[in-house]
């Protein structure tokens, strides 16, 4: 693919490439409550480089089923043209088009509330609406919309009679979802690796899923449907002096980066150490790419692997506890020079993660708090402690 110059053209996120999926694989074994799936994507074509440490930025489409419910309860036929407020589209579009890709049917607001309940006709729809807008229902008005998608609204408040464009109008543009990479370029230069939790839930008495994740484990058909992508760059990364030390810590499928880490640092020859911490479940169902750590610790690339699976004894064990338990030798790979790295769920894990860090160069360097801070910050400063959580 190239253009009358010859140059190959640049695909970013204003034109994401339409790459395929060529390989969809699940990870955990029968008897997991988990679905975390392998997913390879083939970037040929492209000109796309990325480097470990990178994301891949996907554009996912809707569910069919959803889409085909909402022009049903809309009394549509998906042909109408409409130019949704959120979009800026140079020229109106076909409904079913827009809701099929362009659109987020998820998260209802207020507003779209507000805008339904001027539409409605019927008296008992009146009068819950009247209620759930009420100005003292402002919590219990949140905590309903947060169990409800835009489908839910029409399928409860029939009476209101929005027309296409009003309804398009009331949506968010359905923006792409960046996963962090799963292998290195230098490995496999034309594809890309993910390591993706997919999201399946129930609220309101209906099934739903993560529209991203659910799109690739289930919609897009491997070597068929096209997976609009685009490279993230990032500042996560391994060192660029490949003799210093790894500390990667990540769990779930925060696990992803440092799969890429550790194929970028052994197909560079990179002679410094590395060390995972790695949690999840349940070490039988849950080992994300068991296979290949234990690969990685047999040729010596792998040094040390901590684990710590959570509901396999009656306390939970995580990440942070392992990194706790081995503090002094944590302690003497950060003197030695390490950089510390930590991707994963930023509410709980990246928070337990910073406190232990924090902990182990109090304890172990002999400083108090105030000046732990300082040396943590000083880390973060001489980039030997990144972050990538979300």
């Amino acid at each position: 693919m190239s253009d009358a110059a010859g140059h190959a053209p640049a695909f970013n996120k204003d034109r994401p490439f339409p790459a395929k999926l060529v390989e969809n694989r699940l990870l955990n074994r029968p008897g997991s409550v988990k679905e975390t799936r392998h997913f390879v994507v083939d970037l040929r074509g492209s000109g796309l480089a990325y480097k470990a440490g990178d994301s891949l930025g996907v554009f996912p489409a809707n569910a069919p089923g959803e889409v085909a419910e909402i022009l049903r309860r809309l009394g549509a036929s998906g042909d109408e043209k409409v130019s949704p407020a959120n979009l800026r589209l140079a020229e109106p579009a076909p409904l079913r088009e827009v809701l099929g890709d362009r659109l987020a049917l998820a998260k209802p607001t207020r507003k779209a509330l507000e805008v339904i309940a001027a539409k409605t006709t019927a008296d008992g729809e009146k009068a819950k609406l009247a209620g759930l807008l009420a100005p003292e229902a402002k919590e219990s008005l949140a905590a309903w919309l947060e169990e409800r998608e835009f489908v839910d609204l029409l399928a409860e408040f029939p009476s209101a009679r929005l027309t296409p464009q009003e309804f398009v109008d009331l949506l968010r543009k359905l923006m792409p979802r960046l996963y962090s990479i799963a292998s290195s370029s230098r490995v496999h230069p034309q594809e890309v690796h993910l390591t993706v939790a997919v999201v399946r839930y129930e609220t309101n008495g209906r099934a739903r899923g993560g529209v991203c994740s659910t799109f690739l484990a289930d919609r897009a058909a491997l070597e068929a449907t096209p997976v609009p992508v685009f490279v993230s760059d990032s500042h996560f990364g391994p060192p660029a002096d490949g003799a210093r030390d790894c500390i990667m810590i990540g769990p779930g499928t925060g696990i992803a980066p440092f799969r890429a880490f550790l194929q970028d640092r052994v197909a560079s020859g990179a002679t410094g150490r590395n060390w995972l911490f790695f949690g999840d479940q349940r070490r039988a169902t849950d080992f994300l790419y068991e296979e290949e750590w234990q690969i990685y610790q047999s040729s010596g690339a792998l040094t040390r692997l901590d684990t710590a699976f959570s509901r396999d004894q009656a306390a939970k064990i995580y990440v942070q506890d392992r990194m706790r338990e081995n503090a002094a030798e944590f302690w003497a790979w950060l003197q030695a020079g390490a950089h510390v790295y930590v991707c994963g769920d930023a509410k709980r894990m990246a928070k337990d993660v910073d406190a232990a860090l924090h902990a182990i160069v109090a304890e172990r360097g002999g400083m108090t708090s105030e000046q732990a801070v300082a040396f943590v910050k000083q880390l973060k400063k001489d980039e030997r402690y990144q972050r990538d959580v979300y």
